[in-house]
């Protein structure tokens, strides 16, 4: 689960090495009760750039949209079991959706075929 200021890892070659998630998008809450908003494998997030590569793309300070990839926290899936990561990651990605780097690094999951399937593509291994 990543909630507003929560630190993750980017899992792409833009030059950004670690953000800090902003606002989460259409997270997950329980009804009726007031708890902080949780993103989980597949929702966006907005996050900022908190450590980025000298010369890269991502400039510290800049405001991006990201896909969540991977969480330490296990997530579900319809089968009834669990897969769980050893840290969390995101992928930056632009207003339309597609994701800014030409590489991904590490495994991502496989809930993200339904929206993101270009992640999916760019991934050297889908768990």
């Amino acid at each position: 689960m990543i909630q507003n200021e929560t630190r993750v890892e980017v899992a792409d070659n833009t030059g950004a090495k670690i953000v800090g998630v902003i606002h989460v998008s259409g997270g997950t809450t329980p009804r009726g009760r007031f708890t902080r908003r949780t993103a989980t494998v597949g929702d966006m997030v907005v996050c900022a750039v908190k450590k980025a590569l000298p010369g890269g793309d991502m400039k510290a300070g800049t405001v991006v949209k990201a896909v969540v990839v991977r969480t330490r926290y296990p997530v579900m899936r319809e089968d009834g079991s669990y897969v769980r990561f050893d840290k969390s990651a995101v992928v930056l990605i632009d207003d339309e959706g597609n994701p800014r780097g030409t590489r991904i690094f590490g495994a991502v999951a496989r809930e993200l075929r339904e929206k993101y399937m270009k992640i999916v593509s760019l991934a050297s291994e889908v768990v």
